[in-house]
């Protein structure tokens, strides 16, 4: 028996209690998580110990596909390039414009302040020395996904950027990904995928370099495998935490419920586990969406997942519009859509979201694809706390300080007296032979090469 067809769910915010609420607003729920962080683990083990042997029978175990060579050839660029249309290239060309130029003006120079007199402190950038770029193929080519992973590791000057893709049936990579690698300027891209990839990144194997650092997003399986290596002082760190797709609309009356829907069910299509909520100060729009959501979701290609994802999609009705931003808040939303009358007076008071898209004419795709904000977001409420991926992701900052002798003069004393309060002696005594040196008088010197 075929399951029903998915209903989106209309909920009155105010008829619900405390627990009510919270349920309303609950994600998905990552089925079998113990067991896939179990599984990821000893695949991460696995490729430590065998290396590229382990790579090729994961690819083959997943992937259904046998790569014998994981690094991409010059000849396999060169034929990604002849695969795509003119029109094609010229569309990641531009994406790849306005996501420099947006990324290139987040650069920052160096900072020095002479805090008091004779103590200078400072803080110089350098980049990471070698980056790991994990670029999705399993549910569809991502040229966006190497586009905003490859441009602020270029801006930033990472010296290593290496990029991992999973192979397609036919076991080469997607050409799209490759041109938008090439012209991101990446040359090392590895035809493997999963969490396989990311332990091969961060461990190393005899055919890919080990990384400090590795980005982009993936399944729940990839988020595990960085969760898990950035948790090992040997493994490398991870950009951000990311699970399933999901976007929150704010909306009211004067929003158009064709917008409303395309704009949930754009999200709602990347995966069965993807989130869409609307919150809305108006029942009228409400049922007016779920028409619309039902009635566009007959005419996509991905009508299978949407039939699951919508299942986890709500519309929320509020009473106006300071408690919808109460509700988006609370949610702390990855994408957030703001189609209301004016809506950058809404902006004052939205503390919570990986990006906002203000108004009826900024479909959230353009941030996915090209308008120049960066689209690697956090997910699953992690936006109350971290931010989208930016230059300062792919950088250290390094503190500096210098000292004079009358400035340590000045400041020593407070540095030993701050040191006993701890009970660190060795601290304190760190500081006050360099006190007792400056207070000595100068030998002078006897001529005879003695002092």
């Amino acid at each position: 028996m075929s399951a029903a067809p998915a209903v989106l769910q209309i909920i009155e915010w105010d008829a619900l209690d405390a627990a009510g609420r919270q349920a309303a607003l609950a994600r998905p729920v990552q089925s079998r998580r113990d067991d896939i962080v179990a599984r990821v683990a000893d695949i991460i083990a696995t490729v430590r110990r065998e290396g590229d042997d382990a790579l090729r029978r994961f690819t083959e175990q997943f992937d259904r596909v046998r790569v014998e060579s994981f690094a991409v050839t010059r000849a396999q660029f060169a034929a990604a390039r002849r695969a795509l249309q003119a029109n094609q290239i010229a569309a990641i060309e531009q994406a790849i414009a306005n996501v420099e130029r947006f990324h290139t003006a987040q650069l920052g120079g160096p900072l020095m302040v002479e805090t008091m007199p004779g103590v200078l402190c400072e803080r110089i950038v350098r980049p990471i020395q070698a980056v790991g770029l994990y670029v999705p193929a399993s549910q569809a080519p991502l040229p966006s996904a190497v586009i905003m992973l490859a441009v602020p590791a270029r801006i930033a000057g990472c010296p290593r950027r290496v990029l991992c893709t999973g192979p397609r049936p036919d076991g080469q990579p997607d050409p799209a990904v490759l041109v938008a690698a090439e012209l991101c300027g990446i040359d090392t891209v590895f035809c493997v995928g999963g969490a396989q990839a990311i332990a091969a990144m961060a461990y190393g194997t005899q055919t890919v370099p080990k990384v400090d650092k590795i980005f982009g997003p993936g399944s729940a399986w990839v988020t595990a495998a960085k969760q898990l290596v950035a948790a090992d002082p040997a493994g490398a760190a991870c950009d951000l935490p990311a699970g399933p797709s999901e976007v929150l609309v704010i909306a009211d009356e004067n929003a158009r419920p064709a917008f409303v829907a395309a704009d949930l069910l754009a999200q709602a299509e990347h995966d069965t586990q993807a989130q869409a909520v609307l919150v809305t100060s108006s029942r009228t729009l409400a049922q007016a969406v779920v028409e619309q959501v039902h009635a566009q979701m007959a005419r996509l290609s991905r009508n299978a997942v949407l039939q699951e994802s919508v299942r986890a999609a709500r519309c929320i009705v509020v009473k106006d519009l300071d408690a919808a931003v109460d509700v988006s808040n609370e949610y702390a939303p990855e994408h957030l859509i703001v189609h209301t009358r004016d809506p950058r007076a809404l902006l004052p008071r939205i503390q919570h979201a990986g990006s906002i898209f203000l108004g009826e004419w900024t479909p959230e795709p353009m941030g996915d694809y090209c308008s120049g904000t960066n689209h690697v977001l956090p997910t699953y409420g992690y936006a109350r706390a971290y931010s989208g991926l930016s230059l300062d992701d792919f950088v250290k900052r390094i503190t500096v300080q210098e000292l004079t002798p009358d400035g340590l003069r000045a400041l020593g004393p407070v540095a030993v007296t701050l040191a006993e309060l701890e009970g660190l002696d060795a601290h304190a005594r760190a500081v006050s032979c360099r006190l007792d040196a400056l207070a000595r008088p100068a030998k002078v010197s006897s001529g005879d090469g003695t002092r």
